[in-house]
């Protein structure tokens, strides 16, 4: 996308369809756009393959708007996360026609994806109350192209309720393993397939879950070779590192 915008830059001077001064202002916006309350990272895309996202919690709704307009403007689409209702109604409204809601990810997407990734991730959940988290990485996936197998609720309370996926999941190129409570469902994951496994805690379980701290530490303590673990509830980061992966895999052949 950076490079077809630079390419219309230089074409609209080369044509004589700009001045100098408008290339010039569109030259500097790329690297950053500078709004006061953020600065706009229009070359997140060529840096790293993914738009800069917008976390919505603790924004305004008015900054959450202004942002996502001028980064969809500046680079044809928009990635925002952890969007409440009242949020995405006014998302409809200010930007018709450009908007897919995925209410139960909280994600909002603007615009098209011009580079799809492709590739097959398997995303894993302990339990349903985990289903949200696994929904943000499952949509980002799915919105650069990636077929996402989705296995639910087959957590180590039950851990045989997973031997009927293991074909699914042997199949993929990543698994994304989602867990709250003690967090071990991605270690038995990952001592069963030699598939790259991205753990994602979740804040789900009682008290001495710590909101997720049992989760985290259980999975950055695992006696499973080869996890990688996201932060908390970070099902967005979790699936950025499952496109990175296959993207990378593809150059390399």
């Amino acid at each position: 996308m950076e490079r077809e915008r630079l390419r219309d830059i230089l074409s609209s001077l080369e044509s004589g369809e700009a001045e100098v001064d408008e290339v010039l202002e569109k030259l500097r916006l790329l690297p950053y756009e500078e709004v006061g309350y953020a600065k706009l990272d229009h070359h997140r895309t060529m840096r790293r393959g993914f738009p800069e996202a917008v976390f919505c919690t603790g924004k305004t709704d008015e900054q959450a708007l202004e942002i996502a307009g001028r980064i969809l403007k500046a680079q044809g689409s928009a990635v925002l996360t952890k969007v409440d209702a009242k949020l995405a109604g006014k998302l409809k409204q200010r930007f018709k026609g450009t908007v897919e809601h995925i209410p139960a990810a909280r994600m909002v997407f603007l615009g098209k994806v011009a580079d799809k990734v492709g590739g097959r991730v398997a995303v894993v959940t302990a339990g349903t109350s985990d289903i949200p988290i696994a929904e943000e990485a499952a949509s980002l996936c799915e919105r650069f192209g990636s077929k996402v197998e989705r296995i639910y609720d087959v957590g180590v309370a039950g851990v045989h309720r997973v031997i009927p996926f293991m074909k699914v999941i042997n199949g993929s190129d990543v698994l994304i393993v989602v867990a709250g409570m003690e967090g071990a469902l991605p270690s038995v994951i990952a001592g069963m397939t030699d598939r790259p496994v991205i753990a994602v805690p979740t804040s789900v379980g009682y008290g001495a879950n710590f909101e997720g701290v049992t989760a985290l530490l259980t999975m950055l303590c695992s006696c499973s070779p080869g996890i990688a673990i996201v932060n908390i509830d970070n099902g967005f980061g979790a699936g950025v590192f499952a496109l990175s992966i296959i993207r990378s895999s593809k150059k390399r052949h």
